[in-house]
């Protein structure tokens, strides 16, 4: 089957949008149409593109959006539309569903209608908090956050819409993303933790936390695994975890201390992140031909904090 030439990007100047519009293969598409609401004031996603694609941009936003007028000769669509801080989503819980779940029904909707397949990317948080490793068989779902709630609620109806009106779709369950890009955002745990290092901040480390184990994903591997499913048209309107490794904080705190050695650690308590650990297996997302992750934390992070050198506290 020819791979997608015309892909709709939702969300494109966001963390992951920012590099995966600029690193996707030039085998999986020729046009790429970058719709983003520009709330996050990211222009700079859009500064100095690559010319290996067409390019054009959107202003608008999933909730209100003519999806027909986008999707028209559109073959796939990378939905990274979201709110993505999963602590503060407890204070803005009406706008995350709103977001999250009723931005992405309107995607799914249109994309059902026109035949055009979808990339949902979810979130390993959907699991919460599990005694033992943890795959996509597991039963037991506890998000413990409306941000988490929120994706699998739209995973929920994603299924639905597949069985009810023959939706080509995949759920990829993303871990903790990590790894530099020019949209970057620095809310979850290893970015936060560089923001800090090297503006002279103590860490804020979780007390419970410092040697439990969390999904993450680096930013390459993520790119990666979008253009595998793209490459080998992998909607089979399956689940999948998608992991670069499990890491403990531990990991993450020592890795940083090689590039600002003056680190200092608080150990604080949180309304979300206490949760038990967990280890989730991405074995059957590499069981697809062709897919190894290449990502390193000490890289990742090395990579990231140089970005900020500049007024890196020695």
């Amino acid at each position: 089957m020819d791979s997608p030439k015309t892909i709709l990007v939702t969300g494109a100047l966001g963390h992951i949008g920012s590099r995966l519009i600029r690193d996707l293969p030039e085998s999986v598409a020729k046009k790429l149409l970058l719709l983003d609401n520009l709330e996050s004031q990211r222009y700079c996603s859009l500064f100095n593109l690559p010319e290996k694609f067409h390019y054009r941009f959107f202003q608008d936003d999933v909730r209100t959006a003519d999806m027909d007028k986008y999707l028209q000769g559109v073959s796939a669509v990378i939905h990274l539309a979201a709110l993505t801080n999963a602590e503060i989503s407890s204070t803005r819980r009406t706008e995350t569903e709103s977001v999250n779940l009723d931005g992405l029904k309107r995607v799914a909707d249109a994309c059902a209608k026109h035949g055009v397949k979808l990339f949902f990317p979810s979130t390993t948080s959907v699991y919460g908090s599990q005694s033992e490793r943890v795959d996509e068989a597991c039963q037991e779902l506890k998000p413990q956050s409306p941000y988490a709630t929120s994706k699998l609620e739209a995973e929920e109806y994603l299924t639905k819409l597949g069985r009810e009106q023959g939706l080509k779709f995949i759920i990829c369950r993303f871990g903790t993303i990590f790894g530099a890009s020019v949209g970057m955002r620095y809310h979850t745990a290893v970015n936060k933790f560089l923001w800090q290092a090297a503006t002279g901040q103590p860490l804020t480390v979780w007390k419970t936390a410092w040697r439990q184990k969390r999904p993450y994903l680096d930013l390459g591997d993520c790119v990666r695994a979008v253009a595998l499913v793209l490459k080998q048209d992998i909607f089979d309107e399956q689940t999948y975890n998608v992991l670069t490794e499990n890491f403990t904080v531990e990991d993450i705190v020592n890795h940083i201390k090689e590039f600002a050695p003056r680190l200092a650690v608080d150990y604080v308590d949180s309304p979300i992140m206490n949760q038990l650990s967990y280890e989730v297996d991405d074995s059957k997302f590499r069981n697809l031909s062709g897919y190894r992750p290449e990502g390193e934390l000490r890289q990742g992070i090395k990579e990231s904090i140089d970005l900020l050198r500049g007024i890196l506290v020695s």
